[in-house]
């Protein structure tokens, strides 16, 4: 029984997490094969049965992994986005919400042919969308403009409204009728917002106390996060059902916009978490499903889809948005993103259950009709985004630019040389002179420190993927690499190798605390420093099958230092110390020479 449950338990984060890495490889959404595993795995092959192998805790399990996502999700959110589209967002999440809510109801009951109360609870559900499914295709497109951040703002705060229309509507259910529960569905709609907000409010102002006195330890940090948003939750749904998810959601809003301690280590920490809890609940849930369960996909359920797709969501934006100042190609992108995640599923198994128990017979069909809204959603959704966000010419390209640390003489000379080659750069650097001389190569500058965390606010990003720290202090080149691995990853900082007189700690320098060293082991800033002072220059070479790489060396004689290999597609690389690169015919290379050969 012990080895039974061990290895069910394994074998949910095992194809969990292998599932979300073959979507990776194969550009997919992550979602889709999540569910397709998962049906795999539980009502085909027989090999994984939840609801056997967890029991009476499977639902409450799910509620808390929704719960911990929905705060990393608000945790994603900055007040300051909503200057420019605060209104939109406001009315998505209400006159939005309830376009959606009447028509998708109004369409389960005459296409679906569901009862009217099931046709009402399921329109509630449906209003939400999900940041499980957002997030991941918004990074994947990366739209510019207004469109990413009104779509990421819905997708985290429409969840907790969803779930909540939801209890309302069971509770009317339950009650015996809508007229007769109008008051208290009003009632109780007011206050859950209070109950939620308040709760939500009142633990993040409490941890932030905690960890701004000091009196958590570093280590402790992460776990006592974790602990005050289970807490948050359980004691805003014990004050008030399914208050808990608007209570995380706003906890994360205020976690992540105060302004006295800093919680990044903990959206990180968040982040990991988030991966795996997709990974287990879409298994999970999916698992749960019968075989049966796929015959309820015929005609009717197209129809709902295309309904869904091609009248609801564009009518719901086309109001909310109306008088806006977002452009028709933002309003389009808009209305061409709202795919269906975990929390429609979670919610739907929970109050489906429910209903069975109370002897609505239909209630057996809105798990796997909800899955089929999430099958199909994410599939219209996931692979049409990127096409479409491109066609409208609102989606960014992988951001190809440098943030430069430095703007001394040869680093401006490095930038000149990017920049001619269509590279985005900016350099930042304390010297006012720097930056005057800059500024004077027209150049992108800021003046101030790297280390400052209001630095990456007040430097436009656009266009920026990477880190190219390049000062002659070892230490600042190995906190900016750390202070912007989470701005760029670890992919993207790069930094000089440390000096000569630092061999060891060369050696012993943990790899996380630091960029990929760059331009050799021996191309440390006083090396270039030198090569520079004796009259060498940045030059661009452009190979060819006639003066390939191995002619550009016995020109230059080996003294060449390689800084950059452009390939045929424009993406330009930093050579980095520990890999060697041959560089071929069609590629350009930057180099540093000497200004006499």
């Amino acid at each position: 029984m012990h080895e039974h449950l061990l290895i069910g338990l394994v074998s949910i984060l095992v194809i969990g997490v292998a599932a979300q890495w073959l979507a990776w490889r194969l550009h997919l959404p992550s979602i889709l094969l999540l569910l397709i595993c998962g049906f795999i795995a539980g009502p085909v092959t027989g090999f994984l049965k939840p609801d056997e192998l967890l029991g009476e805790i499977l639902l409450p399990l799910v509620s808390v992994s929704v719960a911990i996502i929905l705060f990393e999700g608000g945790m994603s959110l900055n007040i300051t986005e909503l200057r420019a589209s605060g209104r939109v967002i406001r009315n998505l999440i209400t006159f939005g919400a309830l376009m959606t809510w009447i028509i998708a109801a109004t369409a389960a009951y005459y296409v679906l042919q569901l009862s009217l109360p099931l046709s009402v609870l399921w329109g509630a559900i449906l209003v939400v969308t999900g940041p499980t499914v957002i997030i991941p295709l918004l990074r994947h497109v990366r739209p510019t403009g207004a469109a990413g951040s009104v779509v990421k703002w819905e997708g985290i705060l429409i969840d907790p409204v969803g779930a909540m229309l939801a209890l309302l509507v069971f509770e009317a259910i339950l009650s015996g009728g809508f007229e007769s529960a109008t008051v208290a569905v009003l009632s109780g709609f007011f206050k859950t917002i209070l109950i939620g907000s308040l709760a939500g409010i009142l633990v993040a102002g409490l941890l932030v106390l905690i960890l701004y006195r000091g009196w958590i330890p570093d280590f402790l940090q992460n776990p006592v996060a974790l602990m005050s948003v289970v807490g948050a939750y359980t004691l805003s749904n014990f004050l008030r059902a399914e208050s808990g998810l608007l209570a995380t959601t706003i906890m994360g809003i205020a976690l992540t916009n105060q302004k006295w301690i800093n919680v990044k280590h903990i959206i990180e920490f968040k982040e990991n978490l988030r991966v795996l809890l997709i990974a287990a609940l879409f298994i999970v849930l999916s698992a749960r499903l019968a075989l049966d369960d796929i015959f309820y996909f015929d005609i009717r359920v197209f129809v709902f889809l295309l309904i869904l797709v091609l009248l609801v969501r564009p009518l719901s934006v086309l109001i909310s948005a109306r008088k806006s100042s977002l452009t028709w190609k933002d309003k389009f992108f808009i209305a061409a993103m709202a795919p269906r995640g975990v929390v429609a599923a979670a919610v739907t198994s929970v109050f489906a259950l429910k209903l069975a128990e109370q002897g609505y017979a239909d209630a057996e069909r809105l798990v796997p009709l909800t899955f089929m809204v999430i099958i199909g959603t994410v599939t219209v959704y996931g692979l049409l985004a990127a096409p479409l966000a491109r066609w409208l010419g609102i989606s960014g390209a992988e951001p190809q630019g440098f943030l430069i640390i430095g703007a001394h003489k040869w680093a401006r000379e490095i930038a000149v040389a990017l920049k001619n080659l269509g590279v985005k750069v900016v350099l930042v650097d304390t010297n006012a002179e720097n930056i005057a001389a800059a500024r004077m190569m027209e150049l992108p500058t800021y003046q101030g420190s790297a280390l400052s965390e209001e630095t990456p606010q007040h430097i436009d990003l656009t266009g920026i993927g990477r880190l190219l720290a390049l000062t002659s202090n070892d230490e600042v080149n190995s906190l900016a690499c750390l202070h912007y691995s989470e701005v760029f990853g670890h992919q993207g900082i790069f930094q000089l190798p440390l000096q000569s007189k630092g061999s060891r700690r060369l050696q012993s320098m943990p790899s996380h605390l630091r960029g990929k060293f760059l331009f050799g082991q021996d191309g440390t800033f006083h090396l270039l420093e030198s090569l520079f002072a004796s009259g060498a220059v940045v030059k661009v070479n452009k190979l060819t099958p006639e003066f390939d790489f191995e002619s550009f060396e016995k020109h230059y004689r080996g003294s060449a230092v390689l800084l950059f290999v452009m390939n045929e597609s424009g993406i330009v690389t930093p050579l980095i110390a520990d890999k060697s690169v041959t560089p071929k015919p069609g590629q350009t290379i930057v180099s540093i020479v000497k200004s006499h050969d």
